[in-house]
């Protein structure tokens, strides 16, 4: 499976400005116990945020990556004040009174570090870069907090000079990623004075690849009218598998080498919604014949309102305070979109050598079809971090967004001037 994701793009009109993130090699109990202090208030924002997504997107694929969101607006907090920076911490799910911001931080920190480096076998590229206007100076508390908790990489840039710039911006993530994510912004896109970039790419070896010569076209139901062909990955194994019996599904757990654990959820004719809404991280062996569409899907979504419905009301609000980022204070969120792509294939731990079909003599195996619309998780088991989660429709739907982004908008408070 390969994902590539860069997530949490905030602009400033006079400011812009983006966001990413990311693994810890050196970790002792009370590093774990840090980052781990995050992992049940990220969660159930993935999932709120997750279901307030589909709710919205009705027979359409979403594709989020949570803890990227998680901490892209937890990094643009310790640029607000007041009202604005508590507002943002809360509506991620945090209780300021149980947990001091520096708690906080000092978790997405280590989470930071832990996902970026504590597992050789899943290639995971996160980070942050900031790219400020010449004309433009950052606050040092702000430059140093971002440099301390989030590792935020700062390029100073011409922003007079689009043209150029949006190539500067393009290179630097593209060094930052070895070439995995590229052609983020193109000349079309609206220039700004600050923006922010927070980035992730994840790719992961199946701990058992599926059979490269079994995979062939199937037919997927999009739904009582909607057929399309895909091709179908076939693989026969010991597999985790979950008849719900509450839940109109079965669910399929999935490994791969290393940290990475993926859940895939069938849920029962017509009956995703329901599935989806009752999800949450209270949710969660046999052998099991699987087939997988083989699928490539883009998405992009504002989510503005969207964190606007879940309790962050005024981060798009003309008094929402971001005077902690520069020396320009008045600057306003005006949007904030998130992109992303999914890609799922057969490949496995030695692509040269791949695995055969098991047969199991013992009894006939089960046979799970993912045939019509279905649900992905995909989560670190170390960190008990949702990486990804992903609702499939219609494996064709095709997309024009380019490979993984997300940003929000930030423009230039003015009286005189509508908001965009």
């Amino acid at each position: 499976m390969l994902l590539a994701l860069h997530t949490g793009l905030l602009w400033l009109s006079t400011s812009g400005l983006w966001t990413v993130q990311a693994k810890d090699s050196d970790a002792d109990l009370s590093v774990r116990s840090q980052h781990r202090d995050l992992a049940p208030n990220n969660v159930d924002f993935a999932f709120g945020l997750y279901k307030h997504l589909v709710a919205l997107t009705p027979g359409k694929n979403v594709f989020i990556s949570p803890v990227s969101i998680s901490t892209a607006l937890a990094m643009l907090s310790l640029g607000a004040h007041g009202y604005a920076r508590a507002q943002l911490l809360q509506g991620l799910g945090f209780n300021l009174t149980d947990m001091s911001e520096a708690k906080i931080h000092q978790g997405f920190r280590h989470l930071h570090r832990l996902l970026r480096e504590s597992d050789t076998t899943l290639e995971i590229t996160m980070g942050n870069a900031l790219f400020l206007n010449q004309s433009l100076e950052l606050l040092e508390s702000f430059s140093a907090a971002t440099k301390l908790y989030y590792d935020l990489d700062t390029v100073v840039t011409d922003f007079q000079d689009w043209a150029r710039a949006h190539k500067q911006i393009n290179e630097h993530i593209k060094n930052k990623t070895q070439g995995k994510i590229v052609d983020l912004f193109s000349e079309l896109d609206s220039p700004a004075m600050l923006i922010l970039v927070n980035y992730i790419f994840f790719k992961g070896t199946w701990a058992h690849p599926f059979d490269l010569a079994s995979t062939k076209e199937e037919n997927f139901y999009v739904n009582e009218t909607t057929l399309v062909k895909v091709p179908m990955m076939f693989q026969s194994n010991n597999i985790k598998y979950l008849n719900d019996p509450v839940l109109p599904c079965q669910l399929v757990q999935l490994d791969y080498m290393g940290n990475g654990t993926v859940f895939l959820v069938l849920p029962d004719k017509g009956q995703i919604d329901t599935v989806i809404e009752a999800l949450s991280r209270d949710t969660i062996q046999s052998t099991v014949d699987l087939y997988i569409p083989k699928v490539s899907i883009s998405g992009a979504f504002d989510l503005g309102g969207l964190l606007e419905d879940m309790g962050i009301a005024d981060l798009l609000a003309n008094q929402a305070n971001f005077s902690g980022i520069t020396q320009e204070a008045h600057l306003k969120v005006s949007k904030v979109i998130h992109k992303a792509t999914l890609q799922l294939d057969e490949k496995g731990a030695e692509e040269a050598t791949p695995t055969g079909v098991t047969q199991n003599v013992a009894s006939e195996p089960l046979s799970v079809h993912f045939n019509r619309p279905f649900v992905v998780m995909i989560f670190d088991n170390f960190t008990w971090s949702s990486l990804f989660l992903v609702k499939v429709v219609d494996p064709t739907q095709a997309s024009t967004f380019p490979r993984a982004t997300a940003w929000s908008d930030f423009r230039h408070q003015e009286p005189h001037r509508k908001d965009m």
